[in-house]
C-alpha cells in the first residue's frame, strides 16, 4: 500500500477505512473528507465505494418520508461526487460513477407555465420542486457529467464525459453532449455496439 499512495497517502487511507467500518460498515470503502446531510433519509447498499469530497444530501419534500436516495450494491462514485435530493433519487446496482459528477432531483422554484416563480423574487426562498431521478444498474457515467430532474438512465448505458444528461435515456444506450444525445446502441444479435 505503501508503495502505491505513499506514506501520508496509506495513513489517510487507513484512517478513511477505520471511519467506513465504524459508521458504515457495509461500505467497502469511503474516504475522507465525505459529507452526508440528512443520514436518516439516504440508504446505501452493501460494497459502496466513494472517493474524495463526496457530498451527499437529503432534504425531503414530504414530512415522514422514508428514504430520498436510494443507492444499490456495488456503486462506485469518485472524487467530488454530489447527490442531492428532495423527492427522489434511486441508484441501481453495479453503478460507476467518476469524478465531479452532479446529480439532481429538484430546482429552487417552479419555471413552467403554471404557477412560475418570478424572476425578482429571492432564489433561495422559492419553493423547491422536485421529479425523481433513476439511474438503472450497470451504468457508467463519465467526468462531470450533470443528471437533471426527472431522469431516468437506462440499464447497461454509458454517458460520456462533460454530458448534460436533461431527457430520458433507455437501456443498452451510449449518450454525449450538452443536451446528451444518444450515438449508439448495443445490438444483442451481434452483440456490438451500433452508431444511431
Amino acid at each position: 500500500m505503501i508503495k502505491r499512495y505513499g506514506f501520508f497517502g496509506s495513513m489517510r487511507l487507513m484512517i478513511s477505512f477505520i471511519y467506513t467500518k465504524i459508521f458504515y460498515s457495509n461500505a467497502r470503502l469511503i474516504r475522507l473528507p465525505f459529507d452526508i446531510r440528512n443520514k436518516r433519509f439516504i440508504k446505501i447498499g452493501n460494497n459502496f465505494t466513494s472517493g474524495f469530497g463526496c457530498r451527499i444530501e437529503a432534504f425531503p419534500d414530504i414530512e415522514n418520508k422514508q428514504a430520498c436516495i436510494l443507492i444499490g450494491e456495488n456503486v462506485q462514485i469518485n472524487d467530488y461526487v454530489h447527490i442531492g435530493a428532495v423527492n427522489s433519487i434511486i441508484i441501481g446496482d453495479n453503478v460507476l460513477m467518476a469524478s465531479k459528477i452532479y446529480i439532481t432531483d429538484h430546482n429552487h422554484g417552479s419555471y413552467t407555465n403554471l404557477n412560475s416563480d418570478h424572476p425578482m423574487s429571492i432564489p433561495i426562498e422559492r419553493k423547491s420542486t422536485g421529479y425523481p431521478v433513476t439511474i438503472e444498474d450497470n451504468v457508467w457515467l463519465g467526468e462531470s457529467v450533470c443528471v437533471l430532474p426527472g431522469v431516468t438512465i437506462g440499464k447497461g448505458s454509458i454517458v460520456g464525459a462533460l454530458s448534460v444528461v436533461s431527457k430520458s435515456i433507455p437501456p443498452f444506450s451510449i449518450a454525449v453532449g450538452n443536451p446528451a444525445k444518444i450515438v449508439k446502441k448495443f445490438n444483442f444479435e451481434n452483440s456490438k455496439w451500433e452508431k444511431i
